[in-house]
């Protein structure tokens, strides 16, 4: 498979062209013939454009590559090696919603070939691939794995809005459906990786490796969190209390803060999952995902707390928030947590306003049904800075005054990008 790809005689198509699936496919097009395919024309339009929807890619980015963005099927048929690299999410209940890679595995199965490669990139529980995927392209397809086709999983490592570190850059694991299979997909993925690769003795331990990564760091910080509440009963400072630990050179420095997005907030529910299946339940998976899924309403109740404490009705109180994406730098609202406490404000019957200028409103609005505001308009009985987004790191404190009561200056900086300026403030951080 790997001489074809090499020598442009067959093509790579990516399937699913969000974070991880443009850049990806960006990055084979410097060197391999590429089509970048999703089920959105209207995505695809812009990329054709070089554009990128998530607003991760530069246009220059897009020059020299050689790659067709298409959301025809058809024109996938050509092609020897799929990368599936679309987003597994989880629904209402907190369960695997597995319909896009069931989608994608359909989508395989009608024009996938004999001597064919399929590579799965989508975080998943262990045995995901080889269970729930490989079978739709058999039955979709009439083929069979190892006989007809082989199969690997290369989970994804794309860390969105960070810079200084590059795709190629970022260690991978590889893994093959058999010896063969995990020789051609070393060496496809090791002509764009520098960083190395590590390769993983079966498909299900390249899975449970990619979803115990975000496991650990869910864990981790639900530790903190739990502590800040600890901390914040004994009036000490949570982050000097870490600084101060941090001393001693085998203590990892995690903060407390809001966990969303589609990592490090999804991939435990997909162990949970598995686990559940084979009839166990974590308890420590489990109370971590607890724990942070519960700090949007702990910091409403604390934030309702102060208001009283001064002497203020909450149902009078206008509270800005500012930032609504799982993280700082980026434009992705995906499993905002800053949305879950926007809701439990509102509960609270407070006035909030909410601003974020890396983030289309339409699309805030449309996902959780709340209208961003377009600016600033202050007095604010309290301001809670929720993302620490560079533009409200590189705000003057007189900013941030400017937005508040003087007489009662609340500001719950979660993050503590201004901790330095505190005084004067009515402060208080996770």
């Amino acid at each position: 498979m790997f001489e074809s790809v090499k020598n442009k005689d067959s093509t790579i198509a990516v399937l699913g062209l969000g974070y991880v699936g443009l850049p990806l496919a960006l990055e084979f097009a410097r060197r391999f013939r590429v089509i970048g395919f999703d089920i959105n024309p209207d995505r695809v339009a812009l990329m054709q454009g070089k554009e990128d929807p998530s607003g991760e890619v530069r246009a220059a980015d897009f020059e020299g590559r050689d790659i067709l963005f298409t959301s025809v099927l058809d024109d996938l048929r050509d092609c020897q090696v799929y990368i599936v690299a679309v987003p597994t999410d989880i629904d209402e209940n907190k369960v695997p919603d597995l319909k896009p890679l069931r989608t994608a595995s359909g989508f395989i199965g009608q024009v996938i070939k004999p001597g064919d490669y399929v590579i799965f990139e989508s975080t998943v529980y262990p045995g995901c691939t080889e269970e729930e995927c490989i079978p739709v392209i058999e039955e979709v397809s009439g083929l069979r794995l190892n006989q007809d086709f082989k199969a690997g999983y290369s989970p994804e490592r794309i860390n969105p809005g960070d810079k200084t570190r590059p795709l190629a850059s970022i260690l991978k694991i590889v893994s093959g459906s058999d010896e063969e299979a995990l020789e051609n997909i070393t060496a496809l993925y090791g002509s764009i990786i520098h960083a190395g690769l590590h390769q993983a003795p079966s498909i299900k331990v390249a899975e449970a490796a990619k979803v115990i990564e975000n496991i650990q760091r869910d864990l981790n910080i639900s530790l903190m969190n739990e502590l800040s509440i600890l901390f914040d009963l004994m009036e000490i400072d949570t982050h000097e209390v870490i600084e101060a630990a941090a001393t001693k050179w085998n203590f990892i420095k995690f903060y407390p803060g809001l966990v969303g997005g589609h990592c490090i907030g999804v991939d435990p529910y997909y162990l949970l999952h598995k686990a559940k299946a084979l009839g166990l339940e974590p308890q420590v998976i489990a109370s971590g995902r607890r724990i942070n899924d519960e700090m949007p309403a702990y910091i409403a109740k604390k934030l309702v707390q102060k208001l009283l404490a001064a002497g203020k009705n909450p149902i009078n109180c206008r509270v800005l928030i500012l930032g609504v994406t799982f993280k700082e730098n980026v434009s992705d609202i995906r499993n905002s947590k800053v949305s879950d406490l926007i809701h439990e404000l509102l509960e609270y019957s407070l006035q909030v306003e909410a601003v974020d200028p890396n983030v289309d409103p339409g699309a805030f609005s449309r996902e959780y049904g709340f209208e961003l505001s377009s600016r600033e308009t202050p007095v604010y009985d309290a301001v809670i800075v929720a993302v620490a987004h560079r533009q409200f790191q590189s705000n003057p404190v007189q900013y941030y005054k400017d937005l508040l009561d003087p007489a009662f200056p609340l500001l719950l900086d979660l993050k503590g990008i201004i901790y330095e300026w505190r005084e004067g403030f009515e402060y208080w951080k996770l």
